[in-house]
């Protein structure tokens, strides 16, 4: 039976990946905008206790200072307006222009808020706001989630707002600045327990140094990248302009791995570890599997991210 990119993306199916991401994400989508702003507030306060977020670097801010300070010097009223009309996806220039940015300009527009609405600069979440029955139901289900998927579903509640950037009109899509790979000379080499294969190893090495064009030529030209909880992404190109928007800075941290017999020339290989975003530091990471299908080439035919359901995942080696 030839291989094809929906045969591989089942591979080691009794991967337990985490839902409770998805689940709760799509939970706060259907919240009204004043209970999704709330409820940002009361978990990143909460979450603060136990988890320290990095200050967004200057270089990538300086892309969404302008906006900011449009907004710190509104008026209470305004400001909040602002925000609702982000989480209500309002077709406004400043939602057109936050629809642009990227994932981690994104993170570090709300981080600035959030900084602002703790000095009194920008209108806070009025004290002794009740949130809905759905809404604390949100807040409990994020409790739930251990830091990693806390994390996850947190980012998840703000990249999606603005207003749709592929909409006519819309502004060009923004990017971050570039981060030059590691020198070789600084870079690491990661071991991962039960694997060997160079493919792997190199990818992993790569991807630490923010080496994207030498993670890309380690892919078949039709390779595929599934990321977590989307659909796969196709082509060499297509994977290059993804990682440098949404991989700078991660640092993976792979433990152990087990590689299948190879069928029709095709090897699987699932490893398990960690990653560690640049938002978040080494306080916490996040349960990750990849699972590799290599082509008789030892090209990466296609590679799924999954965020795993728990810790004890991460010790599930075995297909059945």
């Amino acid at each position: 039976m030839a291989i094809t990119l929906e045969s591989a993306r089942s591979i080691f199916p009794s991967t337990l990946v985490a839902d409770i991401v998805p689940a709760t994400t799509e939970s706060f989508n259907q919240l009204s905008a004043e209970d999704q702003l709330a409820l940002i507030w009361f978990a990143y306060t909460e979450m603060g206790r136990s988890i320290t977020v990095a200050a967004p670097g200057a270089a990538n801010m300086i892309l969404a200072q302008g906006i900011l300070e449009q907004i710190k010097q509104m008026p209470p009223e305004a400001q909040t307006q602002v925000m609702c009309d982000l989480a209500n996806r309002t077709d406004t220039p400043i939602c057109r222009s936050y629809a642009s940015f990227t994932m981690n300009i994104k993170l570090g527009f709300w981080y600035q808020l959030g900084e602002w609405m703790a000095q009194g600069l920008v209108a806070p979440i009025p004290p002794g706001y009740q949130l809905s029955s759905d809404a604390n139901a949100v807040l409990e289900a994020i409790r739930k989630a251990d830091p990693g998927q806390q994390i996850t579903i947190l980012r998840n509640t703000v990249v999606n707002m603005g207003f749709d950037p592929n909409a006519p009109g819309s502004y060009k899509r923004v990017e971050d600045p570039v981060v030059a790979p590691t020198e070789m000379a600084s870079r690491t080499k990661v071991m991962i327990d039960g694997i060997t294969n160079a493919t792997v190893l190199s990818y992993i090495n790569n991807m630490n140094a923010n080496d994207f064009e030498a993670a890309i030529a380690l892919f078949n030209p039709e390779g595929a990248l599934q990321p977590p909880f989307e659909r796969p992404i196709v082509g060499r190109s297509a994977i290059l302009a993804y990682m440098r928007e949404q991989c700078q800075g991660l640092k993976m941290i792979p433990e152990r791995g087990v590689a299948e017999p190879a069928e029709e020339g095709y090897t699987p290989i699932k490893v398990t570890g960690k990653v560690q975003s640049p938002w978040f530091g080494a306080s916490v990471g996040m349960n990750i599997a990849w699972r590799f299908l290599l082509d008789p080439q030892g090209k990466i035919f296609f590679v799924a991210v999954d965020l795993l359901a728990s810790t004890k995942e991460l010790l599930n080696l075995v297909r059945r």
